[in-house]
């Protein structure tokens, strides 16, 4: 009986982490106008929990982060770089 009771109330533990997934977007940032921004912008990202990856481009002005979305979100991730200086959009999900 223990030992049902047990597996019971850990299932929910386990079975949280079996929906959370690594998602990958690539955001706009626009406001980047030198080669040295994509380090505040990447430092931003990189802070916040459940950021697995961060890349960001001078060229092209686009940051491709990788997360675990249990832990964090899009809005998270747009948040971090407005409140670095470089406000950003969501160019694209899944790339």
């Amino acid at each position: 009986m223990m030992k049902k009771l047990l597996l019971a109330a850990l299932f929910p533990l386990f079975s949280i982490s079996t929906f959370a997934e690594t998602q990958t977007v690539t955001l706009d940032v626009p406001t980047m106008n030198c080669a040295t921004c994509p380090i505040t912008v990447k430092k931003s990202l990189k802070n916040i929990d459940g950021v697995n990856k961060a890349e960001v481009t001078y060229d092209t002005k686009l940051a491709v982060v990788s997360f675990d979305d249990s832990k964090t979100n899009v809005d998270a991730l747009i948040e971090a770089t407005t409140n670095a200086g470089y406000p950003s959009t969501l160019k694209s999900k899944g790339e």
